[in-house]
């Protein structure tokens, strides 16, 4: 009898053993439901916040590419409109210089420099380009931009700096604009100054001349004035007659004022770019 007994005692311990085993298991098996569950619910978080971070991204990106496409299409129109620009500019020029324009624009150039932009034209065969001095004072870099949207390396031959001349090249040939006689000027007579400004878009002035061998910045009066309106992009570019022939290089204008500017004479350009032609080739360019 005890040892039956002893044995129902250990049955027993067993069975509570066995009961407590399944709880705790039980126990644990609800604890690691409930951890995974709420791990599941992080990563869940995590996957919704990383997808809305993405599509917030995709459509920043979306509309990068959209204002790229529009900046481009803009571009490409600005680039195509240049022969309706210069019918523009010959419909709102008069009857003088209506049939210029279209030959003139095409030597005339943009000079970038990574310091400054200004104007210049073309003013002998094989790429000889003249502009402003002051325009290519200090650059290190710089380029030619033509009529036709093309860039070009240029390099220097070199300044006149007390006439504010300077002579460049390119490696292209382009149409030159052939200088007339600044002595022959009449005040009262026509002109059209012409820059390149943004180097896809002309800007021509029209007025007359208001006087000749006026005295310049630096003492000599080798200027032509004129109320043709010079703004920044005309520096360096031409001043024109009704003949088409350059009578001038538009240099400065006095103060705020749109009817004093100034353009060096053509034959005091002519002088100052031989000069430096010669001073490196030992003979004159034009």
């Amino acid at each position: 009898m005890p040892l039956k007994r002893h044995h129902k005692i250990i049955i027993g311990s067993a069975g509570s053993f066995i009961l407590i085993f399944m709880v705790l298991g039980s126990v644990f098996m609800y604890t690691m439901a409930v951890k995974q569950n709420v791990q599941f619910n992080v990563l869940t978080k995590q996957i919704d916040d990383m997808s809305a971070d993405s599509q917030s991204k995709f459509n920043e990106l979306s509309i990068s590419i959209l204002k790229a496409e529009t900046e481009l299409k803009s571009l490409g129109a600005q680039v195509g409109s240049i022969d309706s620009e210069i019918t523009d500019l010959k419909a709102s020029a008069s009857a003088d210089f209506s049939g210029i324009i279209e030959d003139a624009v095409k030597s005339v150039v943009t000079i970038r420099t990574d310091l400054s932009q200004g104007s210049g034209f073309v003013i002998a065969d094989d790429g000889y380009i003249v502009t402003n001095a002051h325009v290519m004072e200090g650059a290190k870099a710089a380029e030619v931009i033509t009529y036709d949207g093309n860039s070009h390396e240029v390099s220097l031959v070199g300044t006149d700096i007390e006439m504010d001349v300077a002579l460049l090249k390119i490696s292209d040939n382009y149409p030159i604009l052939i200088l007339g006689d600044s002595n022959d000027v009449q005040v009262g007579e026509k002109v059209i100054a012409i820059g390149n400004p943004l180097g896809l878009q002309f800007s021509v002035s029209e007025g007359i001349v208001s006087a000749v061998h006026r005295e310049g910045i630096n003492g000599i009066e080798a200027y032509v004035q004129t109320d043709a309106a010079l703004n920044p992009g005309n520096s360096g570019g031409p001043l024109i007659n009704k003949q088409g022939e350059a009578i001038g290089i538009n240099n400065f204008k006095v103060g705020n004022s749109e009817s004093l500017g100034f353009a060096l004479e053509s034959d005091y350009l002519k002088d100052a770019v031989n000069g430096i032609y010669q001073e490196k080739y030992s003979q004159n360019l034009i």
